[in-house]
């Protein structure tokens, strides 16, 4: 078997590997039939030295790869026809932006294993970057206060190192008296969490933060149970949101007269509820200043959302009458946006690293045991350029 690693040549700016080179000599090590070799990179963070000291070698030409494996989409133009490919696809939800780069895998008769479907049985999924997404997304959440209510600049994520000089540099000053809302408390809300909690931000339970005010910045996590419930003439069990979405409505308006600053960290289908709406926006009684957007639902369940921004300008205005987008930090009366989609490539070590563990321990593996518990098979959306069963779906987003 021949692993090839890609350069990112979608979004040529992200950094993040998905094999780092201790994981690539750990695989080589452990299946010796396994040839591991990796396109250069000018922006990778692990240098081409590291991975040829590992035992990868540097090339150009992939054609006799039986793996592709890189981090988000790849350009049309770099598809090799009748390969495998992992990669971050965001074609699933029937993501418009993405259609005709679908329908080329297709037409190329690609194999494609998206890395958000490798799951266990019991669904949860084995290699994320989610928590890195959650840490760089708060820390721009905090970039957004600090220059809203105090007009002042701070570091933007890239120039640090890794988590812990970010980490050391929060602990040097402190934000004003805000309230910030996370919805989700999985990996990208516990990461969100973790650089609040580092920062010194403290955490209260939702009815402490719906009812009383402060003198210094709070947050509250809330899981799902706390920002939708069944419709009243549902007979599904709160418990099964995840898998009947449109049975449910949100309860999450106390939440957007409460906090300054709302950050969405759920996972969202496109069957549930959305959060507010845009008249809800319009309301005197609406506070949310602020929305940095961690989850990136574009269009999805918070409208104030209507586009994703990027690591160079990660901010934006929205005036919420108009729904209109204006100039950053240009209106006291506009909702503030970041919606940076690709966030875990600010900290491309720390992400690279967790990352490609997971792939060691739970995917590689599977080739090599005859995917014993279905664990690409769950991930695979098409297999020689055709939808296969679980997937079939998306026949007419593919096809329109």
């Amino acid at each position: 078997m021949k692993i090839g690693i890609l350069r990112e040549t979608r979004r040529w700016k992200d950094r993040r590997a998905a094999i780092t080179p201790q994981v690539a000599k750990t695989i080589m090590d452990t299946w010796p039939e396994v040839k591991i070799v990796a396109q250069p990179s000018e922006v990778r963070i692990f240098q081409e030295q590291e991975y040829i000291a590992a035992g990868v070698e540097m090339v150009e030409d992939l054609s006799d790869c039986d793996l592709l494996i890189g981090v988000k989409e790849v350009s049309e133009e770099a598809f090799i026809p009748g390969k495998t490919y992992f990669m971050f696809a965001h074609v699933v939800k029937e993501q418009e932006h993405n259609r005709s780069f679908f329908k080329d895998m297709a037409v190329k008769k690609i194999t494609l294993l998206d890395y958000e479907y490798f799951t266990g049985k019991n669904g949860l999924r084995l290699v994320a970057f989610g928590h890195w997404a959650g840490v760089v997304g708060a820390y721009y959440a905090i970039m957004a206060i600090m220059k809203s209510y105090l007009n002042t600049d701070i570091p933007h994520p890239t120039s640090f190192y890794d988590v812990d000089e970010m980490v050391n540099f929060l602990k040097a000053f402190k934000i004003p008296p805000v309230k910030l809302v996370i919805t989700g408390d999985g990996r990208v809300g516990q990461g969100a969490a973790f650089i609040l909690r580092e920062h010194g931000i403290k955490e209260v339970a939702k009815e402490v933060f719906l009812n009383e005010t402060f003198t210094e910045p709070v947050f509250c996590m809330l899981p799902f149970t706390d920002y939708v419930k069944p419709k009243p003439a549902s007979q599904v069990l709160l418990e099964e949101f995840f898998t009947h979405p449109s049975e449910f409505e949100s309860t999450f308006e106390a939440f957007t007269k409460a906090a300054h600053v709302y950050l969405p960290c759920h996972y969202w289908d496109p069957n549930s509820p959305v959060f507010f709406t845009k008249e809800d926006m319009q309301k005197e009684d609406f506070h949310i200043k602020i929305v940095a957007d961690i989850s990136c639902d574009v269009p999805g369940p918070v409208p104030a959302t209507i586009r994703t921004s990027t690591h160079e300008e990660p901010f934006y205005d929205l005036n919420p009458n108009e729904m209109k987008e204006e100039t950053a930090f240009s209106g006291l009366d506009n909702i503030l946006v970041t919606a940076v989609d690709n966030l875990p490539t600010a900290l491309p070590i720390n992400a690279s690293n967790t990352f490609a563990e997971a792939l060691l321990k739970h995917v590689i593996p599977a080739f090599f045991n005859g995917d014993a518990q279905g664990v690409l098979h769950r991930a695979t959306i098409l297999q020689d350029g055709k939808l296969t069963e679980k997937y079939s779906y998306l026949e007419g987003f593919l096809k329109g």
